[in-house]
């Protein structure tokens, strides 16, 4: 594994994420990385492989 390069201009944010499921709806604290102000959620695999920012993720902040 070998860092390509380093983002500048990013923050590292927690966030009270609220979601869908189903007909209910529920929230709670997720970890962002805030990029070009799009927020990328951050989640763990827990098989050891390293946390990516997935683009098909990336959540808008309502104003």
């Amino acid at each position: 594994m070998k860092i390509i390069k380093v983002l500048e201009k990013t923050d590292l944010v927690i966030v009270d994420l609220e979601v869908n499921l189903g007909k209910e709806k529920r929230t709670g604290l997720t970890l962002c990385v805030k990029y070009n102000d799009e927020y990328y959620p951050l989640s763990t695999a827990h098989d050891g492989r390293p946390i990516l920012m997935n683009k098909e993720n990336v959540i808008k902040k309502l104003n």
